[in-house]
């Protein structure tokens, strides 16, 4: 089943199950998934879509965007257009271009960068900090955090996803989370210890909800 919506063609896959209720989400930018009850007639559909038009067209435009993002390989905030080649046996930028082997070297390149990136960083800012415990750097992708202070551990891991951002964004996180060793929630206290090491915070956490 296809629909036209904003004047592009947009597959429609039903879902038929015994939920009481219809739900409609984006696939991706082309491809849209009804989910109904058995009953539900197709011209019932039809009306429903035509009737949240607009809704779908923003939830494909946002998955539009998402795959847009994908194929490019980010890196501090820069979009490089990643060109797989054999010649290429160490990842390497070339303007906007990243040049690798294969998705693997470039992930694994990836990889190697966070580390380097975040450790280089840390060791810049933590001087400016007095009286931190000994503690690990453990970096690994998180889904709803950008960093987390374990104090039982002693442990601050970083979301491997920050090494898409700008570097400043990267040091309020590293800043955010050597905060806590001083102040274990995020009290007026504690904000007036990220704002001594970083005043514009709240700029950076607007930045990062984007």
């Amino acid at each position: 089943m296809q629909r036209i919506i904003d004047h592009k063609a947009i597959d429609v896959l039903i879902e038929r199950k015994q939920n009481k209720n219809i739900y409609i989400r984006a696939v991706d930018a082309h491809t849209i998934k009804v989910t109904c009850n058995r009953r539900v007639l197709e011209k019932d559909i039809e009306r429903l879509i035509e009737t949240n038009e607009k809704a779908i067209q923003k939830m494909l435009d946002i998955k539009r965007k998402e795959e847009e993002k994908k194929a490019y390989f980010w890196y501090l905030g820069k979009p490089y257009i990643p060109v797989l080649d054999e010649i290429s046996k160490i990842p390497y930028f070339d303007g906007t271009h990243i040049y690798a082997k294969d998705e693997k070297a470039l992930q694994k390149f990836y990889q190697k960068e966070c580390f380097r990136v975040f450790q280089s960083e840390l060791e810049r800012i933590l001087p400016s900090f007095k009286n931190i415990p000994f503690f690990t750097l453990k970096i690994r992708a998180m889904k709803t955090r950008w960093g987390v202070n374990n104090r039982g551990s002693n442990t601050i891991t970083l979301n491997s996803e920050l090494l898409k951002k700008d570097l400043d964004l990267l040091d309020y996180v590293i800043i955010h989370e050597l905060c806590h060793f001083y102040e274990a929630n995020h009290s007026d206290r504690f904000w007036r210890h990220v704002s001594e090491f970083y005043p514009y915070y709240k700029e950076a956490r607007r930045r990062l909800r984007e």
